[in-house]
């Protein structure tokens, strides 16, 4: 199946790199252009794992181009309202429309309990992972109401969002929230026919995940710890054997839900998760 985003345009944040470049490599693919923005550097307080950077969103435009698409990209951090709105403006403006809203960028940072956590790292935490979800949404929705034929939002969220871990309480709160955002937001827009999902990925093969920290992490018991260290760990959070999924896992699901496919599913928390909710 072809086409499935044919004539449509998407606004994807956090489109550098991992999951947020894989979808926007997927929707080209299936024909929508791209409205791409990620922030490019470092956010206060994140050390986890080296920012993405121009080179990389200029990597995901070549991408996207050589699928045939068109793709708008911009430098712009989630944090900043007016220069998301700015950013929208001018891809609807070159590329006529807004359909598809995919709020994906995210951090991850600390690694202490809640009661540990300073507030520099709490307060990134909200003000990226689930401010910044609302400010990526609002900014987009009103094109989608001028343009009077629906459309459909995505959130990513995170197993984190739907269950507790240890030492990640400020992330769990944030995702948590998210599906809040989601639930609201579909009950807003759905008069609009404005879907609002979210979709909920564990472990994921990007530089987020698959990083030196991480791994740490997972095995504290190594002192040179490797991915398939980690693996024997993480195979333990799934029911299904596998350690993580890979970006196009979660992009098969973001589309899914982009599509009119699924024109009558709204308000939906969706995992990705090889089973790991049911642990």
């Amino acid at each position: 199946m072809t086409g499935r985003l044919e004539g449509k345009v998407a606004f994807i944040s956090g489109a550098a790199r991992g999951q947020g470049r894989s979808h926007a490599v997927r929707m080209a693919e299936e024909g929508a252009d791209i409205i791409a923005v990620d922030v490019c550097g470092p956010v206060t307080g994140e050390t986890a794992v080296a920012p993405a950077t121009s080179a990389d969103l200029a990597e995901t435009v070549d991408l996207v181009k050589a699928t045939n698409r068109r793709i708008v990209a911009a430098e712009v951090d989630v944090r900043d309202f007016d220069a998301l709105s700015a950013a929208v403006r001018n891809g609807v403006e070159q590329l006529g429309r807004l359909d598809v809203i995919v709020a994906n960028a995210g951090i991850g940072n600390g690694g202490e309990t809640l009661d540990k956590t300073s507030e520099a790292d709490w307060q990134d935490m909200m003000d990226v992972n689930l401010s910044g979800v609302w400010k990526t949404v609002k900014a987009g929705v009103p094109y989608m109401l001028s343009g009077g034929s629906g459309g459909s939002i995505i959130l990513t969220s995170s197993v984190g969002g739907a269950k507790a871990y240890p030492n990640i309480g400020h992330y769990v709160a944030a995702k948590h929230g998210v599906i809040g955002l989601m639930k609201s937001f579909a009950v807003e827009l759905g008069q609009h026919s404005i879907r609002v999902n979210s979709v909920l990925p564990t472990n994921v093969n990007t530089p987020l995940f698959m990083n030196e920290g991480t791994i740490k992490v997972f095995r504290p018991d190594l002192e040179n710890p490797g991915p398939d260290d980690m693996k024997v760990v993480a195979e333990m959070m799934h029911v299904l054997p596998i350690g993580w999924v890979e970006p196009e896992d979660v992009s098969n699901a973001v589309l899914f839900l982009a599509s009119d496919e699924s024109r009558y599913i709204t308000g939906v928390a969706l995992p990705v998760d090889g089973g790991s909710l049911l642990k």
